[in-house]
């Protein structure tokens, strides 16, 4: 099956900087749009950030400026670099993709099990 793993979590003190990558495996046809969110305890998730299959980017307001998402289509990979992190930032980051897998004739969002980032002040 398709599957979204990602890594690159762990903590960090304000003003540093972190890079998350999310990476896809199983029988794909299509990777479409890929997005990172965001869901601290006790708040709604968030999203953060979204790249679509051509290289647009959007963002949060909260992070622009700060945060870039990029992606490797080569190596089914997106990732989110993390500058100038703030304590505001600290929660379970997931990344979710719009894939379409070789089974399948039409795409589906695929979740990945989430990545943790502490920032301390």
């Amino acid at each position: 099956q398709v599957q979204l793993v990602e890594s690159g979590g762990g903590l960090v003190q304000a003003g540093g900087s972190l890079r998350l990558s999310c990476v896809a495996s199983g029988r794909i046809f299509s990777i479409y749009a890929m997005d990172w969110y965001r869901q601290a305890p006790g708040k709604e998730r968030e999203a953060v950030a979204s790249i679509t299959s051509g290289g647009s980017t959007t963002y949060a307001d909260s992070v622009k400026g700060r945060f870039t998402i990029s992606r490797d289509n080569a190596k089914k990979t997106v990732y989110l670099q993390m500058n100038s992190l703030k304590v505001e930032d600290t929660a379970v980051y997931s990344c979710k993709g719009l894939i379409r897998p070789m089974y399948a004739t039409r795409p589906a969002d695929v979740w990945g099990q989430g990545t943790q980032v502490t920032v301390s002040s």
